[in-house]
């Protein structure tokens, strides 16, 4: 067997934690997963898997064999690819990271069309509230929302989403609608803490020269987008968010604008991935494809 077979089958134990899971995915004898990593680990002298009853767990040098196996493939993929004149047949894996609601609302839905034109790429896709570090987590790229620190990664600015405030019919029942910043004082705002330490404590909005902020009373702290958006649906205060993000909710009825003349500035938002002399051609479309996608709507 040819060391790239056998990583492969390595690779998918690794992912799935089982030999059974990872022979039926690849429609092979348990037998021959066996044999493979057997294989790898006479060659690389050294254990890749603690094996138990129940499951199968990477040891540290498995990690690490796991991660550069995934590059090294990657790389093949590429190279399969390097003279390929349709886009159509280039193939191989793309990691991206973006937050939950942008996955959930805006890309998901049309990655059967994406998929439909490039029917050999895959994706895995990620999404959190937590910054992964591109890296050291081998994310080929990543999509920002907001300013961005100085991280020594290329950035392609896509566009800006619109800010605004919102509030539940439940709130406006139980403390009135507020109409103007003086009426903030009265009023809660649901306050969000995000990775890195960064707060959101206080109402922000665009004096049309520079931002501005007013404090505001709270009753609950959270730290991802869907307990912000849960909070503010059930009457818990203000909350400053993407219109992108909270129209089928604006739809739904279940939030409400408000103080419309008072919204935090746009949110830019960009496409990150690593300074590569020659990016992959697959990574290189799924951006562009991303790019286009997210202008749309933007």
């Amino acid at each position: 067997m040819d060391n790239t077979e056998a990583i492969k089958r390595f690779l998918r134990v690794a992912e799935l934690g089982s030999f059974t899971r990872a022979a039926d995915a690849l429609g092979l004898p348990k037998a021959s997963i066996s044999q493979a990593i057997q294989q790898l680990e006479t060659k690389l002298e050294t254990q890749l898997l603690h094996r138990t009853t129940r499951k199968v767990q990477l040891t540290p040098d498995g990690q690490l064999f796991y991660e550069r196996g995934k590059d090294v493939l990657s790389e093949l993929d590429e190279l399969a690819s390097l003279f390929l004149t349709d886009d159509r047949s280039v193939q191989g894996v793309i990691r991206v990271d973006m937050s939950h609601p942008m996955a959930r609302q805006l890309v998901i839905p049309h990655l059967p069309e994406f998929f439909q034109k490039y029917p050999n790429l895959h994706i895995e896709l990620n999404s959190s509230d937590r910054h992964v570090d591109l890296i050291a987590e081998g994310y080929d790229c990543v999509i920002r929302t907001g300013n961005l620190a100085d991280s020594g990664l290329i950035v392609r600015k896509v566009g800006e989403m619109r800010q605004t405030n919102f509030v539940s019919p439940a709130y406006i029942a139980a403390h009135g609608e507020p109409k103007e910043l003086k009426d903030l004082d009265k009023h809660l705002l649901v306050h969000y803490n995000v990775s890195g330490g960064q707060k959101f404590d206080a109402f922000e909005y665009w004096d049309g020269q520079q931002c501005q902020k007013v404090s505001m009373q709270s009753r609950i702290t959270v730290n991802n987008t869907d307990a912000y958006r849960a909070a503010c649906i059930a009457g818990l205060g203000v909350m400053q968010a993407p219109l992108l993000g909270a129209q089928e909710y604006l739809l739904t009825g279940q939030l409400v604008e408000v103080l419309k003349n008072y919204t935090a500035p746009p949110m830019p938002v960009s496409i990150l991935y690593p300074h590569r002399r020659n990016l992959s051609k697959r990574v290189r479309i799924l951006m562009d494809w991303l790019s286009d996608l997210l202008a749309q709507h933007l």
